[in-house]
């Protein structure tokens, strides 16, 4: 049974951080100054806590799990803990949080395995909602939102700005490309576009991510060329592969385009969401 707020390793560190009476901490990990930590929280042995991250309550760290600066993780979230894959025997791979990135109520985010990346990674910056679960191996990167109830299955990777919708479900090995939208209670089985639009029982691509990229500072020309993209990747007749060469080179000179290409390009488990040739609009309203 672990002490309470042990100071026996890097005494000075722990005095300048505010740890609650009641919290678990092993002697081993490191609470750096201006960390908070709550009541009932527990942390494990190999964890790191920086400067000024906040636990709030009944918070649990375990694993070789790193907690950037400024994170704030609410009660009842568990981060690093071992993953849900059977092949899993207890090596020691790691998660990582990054600065200032919220983890709301009950979220579960799983430490690596030793046949996937080894390292679970959230980026900074990003607001993960209650009930969400980041399985092992997933890579999210900066500014993303995921709302509540959101699950996702092993290696999923996720773009900087992409939107996750409440209640989606994210088949293992998916990838999410920059700035795409996922909506609520949406299947996604395959990977989605940089900027893409997917919605559905089983996600079917509708559009772009207009209101993102608009938000985003992209201007009238910028989203009217990505519209043009988009007509002749997934809207005109012929082949996909004959539309995506004759796409490159009507395009492929933007940088943005080059990022959507690379995208498609890039080696996937799960193919791509194409299309849904039921849709009417062009565009999703989000």
């Amino acid at each position: 049974m672990l002490e309470p707020n042990v100071e026996t390793l890097r005494p000075a560190k722990r005095r300048q951080a505010e740890i609650h009476p009641s919290a678990l901490v092993a002697p081993q990990a490191v609470i750096e100054p201006g960390a908070i930590i709550g009541p009932w929280c527990q942390i494990g042995p190999d964890v790191v806590v920086e400067r000024g991250a906040r636990l709030h309550a009944h918070v649990v760290v375990d694993g070789h799990t790193r907690i950037g600066a400024e994170a704030d993780l609410y009660p009842f979230c568990t981060v690093g803990l071992a993953p849900q894959d059977l092949k899993y025997r207890g090596e020691p791979t790691a998660c990582e949080i990054g600065p200032r990135t919220q983890i709301r109520e009950h979220c579960t985010i799983h430490r690596g395995t030793v046949t996937g990346v080894g390292t679970t990674r959230v980026g900074a910056d990003c607001l993960i909602m209650a009930v969400a679960h980041v399985a092992h191996d997933c890579q999210i990167g900066d500014n993303v939102i995921i709302a509540n109830n959101v699950v996702m299955g092993g290696h999923v990777r996720i773009a900087d700005q992409a939107v996750i919708g409440g209640v989606a479900a994210l088949h293992q090995y998916v990838r999410i490309g920059r700035g795409a939208i996922i909506g609520g209670a949406t299947g996604v089985g395959g990977d989605v576009i940089p900027f893409g639009a997917v919605i559905g029982n089983r996600g079917r691509l509708v559009g772009l991510n207009v209101i993102g990229l608009r938000r985003r500072g992209f201007g009238g020309a910028t989203v009217h060329k990505l519209r043009a993209v988009y007509r002749s990747l997934f809207r005109d007749e012929g082949i996909f592969a004959e539309r995506l060469a004759e796409t490159r080179r009507r395009y492929g000179d933007d940088a943005l385009v080059q990022e959507i290409m690379g995208f498609i390009d890039a080696q996937s488990h799960r193919g791509l969401i194409r299309a849904s040739l039921r849709w009417d609009g062009e565009d999703a309203a989000f």
